[in-house]
């Protein structure tokens, strides 16, 4: 049974940082990729950014670009993502999921994804 757990969510003024890590329990092929993906409130869920677990390549949705960094460590099971410099259209719950697939395919159709974490919230305000 693969389960995702996201933590370190939190309430950041704008211009801050925080980092998301995403504990993968269960075993995931190297050929599945592994993302995050931002809901803000009454908006639809859609990917942030994306990691091929085989080979490190990712896919970065645009407005991101530049402030987040994604990565992986495979020793400890464990997908980041590093955010700097928020801004307040940042807020929403923050999601991992997984499946097997290519990074941008994830992140582009996020209803594709088989596995999901519960999410962590992320407020950004001053």
């Amino acid at each position: 049974q693969v389960q995702l757990v996201e933590s370190g969510g939190g309430s950041v003024q704008p211009g801050g940082s925080l980092r998301l890590s995403c504990t993968i329990s269960g075993f995931l092929l190297d050929y599945y990729a592994v993302g995050w993906f931002r809901q803000a409130p009454g908006k639809e869920r859609n990917g942030v950014s994306c990691i091929a677990l085989s080979d490190g390549s990712i896919y970065v949705e645009e407005s991101v670009k530049g402030r987040f960094t994604i990565s992986r460590d495979a020793a400890k099971n464990t997908v980041y993502l590093q955010m700097n410099s928020l801004q307040p259209q940042d807020t929403g719950v923050y999601y991992c999921a997984a499946d097997l697939t290519i990074p941008q395919a994830l992140c582009t159709m996020p209803g594709g994804a088989g596995y999901w974490g519960q999410g962590t919230q992320v407020t950004v305000s001053s």
